[in-house]
């Protein structure tokens, strides 16, 4: 099947028109049998696919770190490129450990950064962008990337991470400045209900969605457990805190740390990307999520 290629628009990017009461404009006459006329194309439902991003319910509530941090947040802005979703056939794989090649049909969204802290923990959702009059089918494919911001309070930025953590009466305030360029391909949504099924005149949803357990690791699992033996952790940040606060960037993470401890932020960075549950492949490591 020819593929297609559609460019989806932001919503805060839409337009607004204001009529003025004297240019109301005329209703359509009625045809040569006195019926009204026929609904045109603009006039009918549209068939939509959103994508949403999505930190889950702990940028939210906060959460352990695997080291025993309490970490809460203030703000985490993501700066989401070039987000497309696909249909495949054979259904795209993450372990070939290469990009999606050769969909049926392939969607762009463009960009969007947002606040994953949205303050709502049954809905932590954020609405990415849309494309209309997609054709129906299955996405059951996304792609994204994860790339520095050009303007907004996350510039210069792919993840800005702001908040505080507590641990045995310390507090830090701490902001993580994150540059790193990470590129994502995920096979299908993993999750309650299944998700980008398109149908003619319907709206469907897809998620892009940013584990921030695979960095900080879950408190709630033991310390040996794979998650928490492979995340970055709160540890190495606290250890550069002045006067209970600590703002670094890569480059300074890079020079400051131990070369494992540099070497685990850069492979947890890599297993935020997924797809609801879903993993990915991460292109510009050549690693899977």
């Amino acid at each position: 099947m020819k593929k297609r290629i559609l460019q989806g628009v932001l919503a805060v990017a839409a337009p607004v028109v204001l009529w003025g009461c004297d240019t109301t404009p005329e209703a359509a006459a009625p045809d040569a049998n006195g019926d009204p006329p026929a609904a045109t194309e603009t006039d009918a439902e549209e068939t939509t696919l959103e994508i949403f991003g999505n930190g889950e319910e702990r940028p939210q509530v906060g959460f352990t770190s695997g080291d025993g941090w309490e970490l809460s947040f203030d703000h985490i802005y993501a700066n989401f490129t070039d987000l497309k979703a696909y249909q495949t056939d054979p259904p795209y794989d993450y372990l070939s450990l290469e990009p999606i090649q050769d969909p049926e049909e392939e969607v762009s969204f463009g960009d969007a950064s947002v606040d994953l802290v949205t303050g709502d923990e049954d809905n932590p959702t954020v609405f990415l962008a849309d494309a209309t009059d997609v054709p129906e089918g299955h996405y059951n494919a996304i792609s994204y990337r994860l790339s520095p911001a050009s303007d907004g309070p996350g510039e210069d930025y792919s993840l800005v991470i702001i908040g505080t953590a507590e641990r045995d009466g310390e507090t830090i305030d701490f902001v993580l400045n994150l540059e790193q360029e990470l590129d994502y391909y995920c096979g299908e949504f993993i999750g309650d209900q299944r998700k980008g099924i398109v149908e003619t005149g319907e709206t469907a949803d897809l998620e892009a969605t940013l584990h921030f357990d695979h960095l900080f690791g879950e408190g709630s699992r033991p310390a040996d457990d794979p998650l928490n033996q492979s995340a970055f952790g709160f540890d190495p940040l606290a250890a550069l805190a002045e006067d209970g606060q600590v703002e670094a960037d890569m480059a300074m993470l890079e020079e400051m740390l131990s070369e494992a401890d540099y070497a685990r932020l850069e492979s947890s960075l890599i297993e935020l990307g997924h797809a609801g549950e879903g993993h990915c492949f991460e292109a510009v490591s050549g690693q899977t999520s």
